[in-house]
């Protein structure tokens, strides 16, 4: 049995583990991927100590600095269940069981589906959710992005050095995110943005052709070659079934990070924290990591 089990491994998921390791718990890290949403990030100019930084390039630091403790880590392993039994909470993964004293949920986000016609059918055939991972494929092409708030801005800004020209989607009157990078896209020159506009359906024969875009009641056929879809993000919290979460399907924490089940504690994008920034999820793994401690010690 282990101190603690780390779902995660994210900013709150490794910060987690670094504090863990610090205080010389047993404990064990479960994670689909390493870096989580920071990965995926484009540049970053907000986070403490880097004045400027890629999300790769942050998730390389966070990753080597959890290394340097010799983190055990269960990587490209999803929790699929949750369950404190007595004392014992167990977490199952599709590769097997783990038991723990006490567990942190860190295990993020993911990006929301449209929900339209030809989304499925064209998922890594032109249309993807990932500008970091997937927009070198897109050189001198044309391409969608579809949302209006900061994740769509941040594709968008990375779009803007590689595509020919980029259309933004967005079903609002008027874009969201941050002022400054809402002014690097609208004086780009090679951005067209679309207030006002959903996408009703994704056209294509093998690979994207165009997205059908209503506006005021009118459809066109937009021609594209490329669809990076940014409308939002959806708790991975469905695992952990025991567990009180609001209406978003975020686990509601204390300032404590304590959940409704004692010994359950979770840190980051998967809670109801206000605010879903890199810096705010290191914090709360941190926090997590510590008030699990502190609970071992009252057993």
């Amino acid at each position: 049995m282990y101190d603690l089990i780390i779902i995660g491994a994210g900013p709150a998921g490794i910060t987690a583990a670094v504090y863990a390791a610090r205080k010389r718990l047993e404990f064990l890290v479960i994670t689909a991927d390493i870096g989580g949403q920071t990965a995926w990030s484009g540049d970053i100019e907000n986070y403490t100590g880097y004045q400027f930084i890629t999300g790769p390039d942050l998730t390389a630091k966070f990753e080597e600095h959890m290394r340097k403790y010799k983190v055990p880590v269960k990587e490209s392993e999803e929790a699929v269940e949750l369950k404190k039994t007595g004392d014992a909470i167990r977490v199952k993964t599709a590769k097997g069981e783990y038991e723990s004293k006490t567990a942190i949920i860190a295990s993020g986000k993911k990006s929301r589906e449209l929900g339209v016609p030809g989304e499925r059918e064209f998922k890594n055939k032109g249309l993807t959710y990932c500008a970091t991972c997937d927009g070198p494929l897109f050189s001198g092409k044309v391409v969608a992005v579809i949302g209006g708030g900061n994740s769509a801005l941040d594709a968008a800004l990375q779009l803007m050095r590689i595509a020919k020209h980029v259309y933004i989607v967005n079903n609002t009157p008027r874009l969201g995110g941050d002022a400054i990078m809402r002014e690097k896209v609208e004086r780009s020159g090679i951005v067209t943005v679309m207030n006002d506009a959903r996408v009703t359906s994704v056209l294509g024969d093998k690979m994207v052709r165009a997205i059908k875009v209503d506006k005021a009641g009118k459809e066109e056929d937009l021609s594209i070659q490329g669809v990076f879809v940014e409308i939002g993000l959806v708790p991975n919290s469905a695992f952990a079934k025991d567990i009180k979460k609001n209406e978003y399907g975020e686990i509601i924490v204390n300032c404590k990070n304590e959940t409704n089940v004692p010994g359950i504690f979770a840190a980051g994008d998967v809670t109801d924290v206000p605010e879903k920034q890199i810096v705010i999820a290191a914090g709360e793994g941190s926090k997590a990591a510590l008030a699990a401690f502190k609970y071992l010690n009252s057993l």
